[in-house]
Order: C-alpha cells, then structure tokens, then sequence
C-alpha cells in the first residue's frame, strides 16, 4: 500500500544548470563608492530575489497539482480495495455455501443409487470428473426434480451466484490493479515535484543569506532588516499578480444562509493553533498538513462537519452539491477558498485555505513552508467560496 503522506526527501540532486552570476562582495564594496552603481545593484538584487521567489512559486502550483492528483488517485485505490475485499468475504461465503448445497444433492443422488431409483444422470452427478460444471453434473435432474425439487433450485441458484460474485471479484481486483499503477505514479510524480520545490528553496536560502548580508552593507542596515523587507515586496507582488476585478463579478447561484458565528469562532480558533506547524504532502493532522488535509480536519474536529475526503476538489463538489457555494464578493470568515488554472466551473482546483477575514486567510501553502495566516493572493483565486457552516 501507498504512504499516506510523502515526506520530503533530503539531499535530493537539483538539475544540472547553467550557474547564474551573482553579485559579488568585491562589487559590493566597489558599489558602495558610487550612488549609481549602488542603485543599480539594489535593484539587480531585488531582481535575483524577484527570479527565486517566481521559480518557487512555479514549482510550489506543480508540487501542489501534483499532490491533489495523488490524493484523489490514493482514494480511488482505497475505494476500489474496500470493494475487493467486500466481494471476496462475499465470493468465499457464497462458494462455500454452493459446495455445501452441492453436497447435500450428493447424499440425495447416493440414496436413490442405494434405493435403485437413479439412472446414468446420478452416475454423473456422483462422478464429478466426468462433468464440466454442477449444472452438467445433474444429469439425473429429471429425477431429482420430481422429488427435491427445492432442494435442486437452490443448488443451482447458489452455485450460479457463487460464479456471479467469482466474476466480479475477478473484475474488481483487475480495476484495484491498474488503480494501484496509477496511484504509484501519481505518488512519484508528487514525491518528484515535492522534492524539487524543496531543494529550490534549500538553495534560494542559502543563496539569500549572503543576498542580504550585502544588501545590509550597501544600505547600512541589517541583514534580517534587509530580509524582512525582501518578504514584504514578495508578498506585494504576489498580491498584485492577480486581478481582483473579475474575481469579485461572479453573480450569486442561489441563497446562501450567512456562516454560522459559533461554527466560524471555532474553526478559525482551531486553523490558528496549527500555525507554524510544517507542510508534508498528504498529511491531515496532527503536527503535519497538506491545504485539504487542513480544511478537512478543522472542519470535522472544530465543528463537527465533514466537507469530504481529503481533495481539495472533492471539497468543492460536495460543497456545490449541498448549495453552498457563494460568490467571492460575498465571501465571510470561515469561508474556503479555492485556487485553480482552469475556468471551466468543475474544473481542477489545486489549492485550498480558510478564509479568516480582512482578506487573509490560513493555509498550509506548499512542501517547505508551514501552516501560516497570511493576505489572500488575487492570481488564480476561484470567483466562488464555500461555506460548511451555512
């Protein structure tokens, strides 16, 4: 069986590319003599800085495609072995039960040939070798239906819904094959993608220590500063990379009661304790979480309330089947919200987060972050919010 969640493995190989040319501490101190070439390459600084965070981003919605595929994938596998082993309690019963019937019709056949009564189809029934199947062995039917006729149908009955349940079995467990061959490749694919997410951000760290140490040199600041100020202007430009406008003009499906207070106090509360807690792909809880496995366990230990298997798009569906789907303008704390490439209305959603209010939201984003309440990102954002509590 698959691992339920995928850990991210250490001392992946990055790729082999091209280095890039990065400022050096000698053009650092060179800078720092002229007012231009100090502008220039702040700003070549902020571009490098610019470049990783994008190459992160880029692999975190691939990490994240990825990972829904797997889950939806894993569950599919799960359903499809339940069903299995279902059928197989089921084929067992229903053969022994056939062989039982088959028995008695035995002892029915042996008694006549004791009593003279039975012809060349006893002799058949009792020579099972000479046969291809039961119904060929009662070839003494005539006679056994005349008097056991009863006894005669439910053999039948029995061995024929004992094939019945053989041939589905058969079926299920060539479907539980293919389903397992797709979920090891999704698995890898997502392990791959996860781990290269990973190793980016390992080297874009290590690249950054230095980044704004020099920064802080130029500036007469200090590196942490000189980071802090970096996370800002990513965040901004994350911000700014979508388009509110359109997002915010979907009209209304239908009614949508308002999100219930209790409900919300309770699943924001209970989103915010996990906050700094790692991200591991396919993880639902309690140290470690993926953005379904978050929304899914909030809802069902905060409040009660299952909003469906761990998929962000089993999520959205059940949600649009139970009429709570409401526009994003409308959008109330306690809301989920939903990140996807395609526009179609049933289309792939790869993201997941609870809306909190004020335009954050709580997500566990991607492999190397942690769950964290941040500002809402425009770009890609899904013009429809669910809410469960409704």
């Amino acid at each position: 069986m698959l691992a339920a969640s995928l850990v991210i493995t250490a001392g992946v190989a990055a790729p082999s590319l091209a280095v890039p040319s990065y400022p050096t501490w000698s053009e650092v101190q060179a800078a720092k003599k002229s007012v231009a070439k100090k502008k220039a390459l702040i700003k070549r600084f902020n571009a490098i800085l610019a470049d990783q965070l994008k190459e992160e981003e880029k692999l975190s919605k691939v990490s994240l495609q990825f990972g829904e595929k797997y889950n939806i994938a894993k569950q599919e596998l799960q359903q499809i072995s339940a069903k299995v082993a279902t059928l197989q309690a089921q084929a067992d019963v229903a053969t022994e039960q056939a062989n039982q019937a088959k028995s008695r019709l035995a002892q029915i056949a042996s008694q006549m040939y004791r009593n003279g009564s039975a012809g060349n189809g006893v002799s058949l029934l009792l020579n099972a070798g000479q046969a291809d199947n039961l119904l060929y062995q009662l070839g003494a039917k005539d006679r056994l239906a005349v008097q056991n006729d009863t006894t005669y149908r439910k053999a039948v009955e029995k061995q024929r819904y004992a094939q019945s349940v053989t041939d589905q079995l058969n079926v299920a467990k060539q479907d539980m094959a293919a389903k397992t061959k797709i979920a090891k490749t999704a698995y890898d694919k997502a392990a791959g993608a996860a781990n290269a997410l990973s190793a980016k951000i390992l080297a874009n760290k290590s690249l950054q220590t230095t980044f704004y140490a020099q920064l802080a040199t130029l500036q007469h600041t200090s590196a942490d500063l000189e980071r802090r100020r970096a996370e800002g202007i990513a965040a901004e430009n994350r911000q700014n990379a979508g388009n509110a406008g359109s997002v915010l003009t979907a009209p209304s499906l239908y009614n949508v009661q308002d999100a219930d207070p209790e409900v919300v106090r309770k699943v924001l509360s209970f989103a915010r304790a996990q906050i700094g807690e790692q991200y591991v792909f396919g993880a639902a809880g309690m140290q470690y979480w993926d953005c379904s496995g978050l929304t899914m366990t909030t809802y069902q230990k905060a409040a009660g309330i299952y909003i469906s298997w761990h998929s962000v798009v089993a999520q959205f569906r059940l949600a649009a089947q139970r009429k709570q789907l409401v526009p994003m303008r409308e959008r109330q704390a306690g809301d989920l919200i939903f990140y996807t490439t395609s526009s179609a209305f049933d289309g792939d959603k790869y993201h997941i987060a609870i809306y909190s209010g004020n335009n954050m939201m709580i997500e566990a984003p991607r492999p190397g972050a942690v769950v964290r309440e941040v500002p809402m990102r425009w770009g890609e954002l899904y013009p429809y919010a669910a809410r469960p509590s409704a």
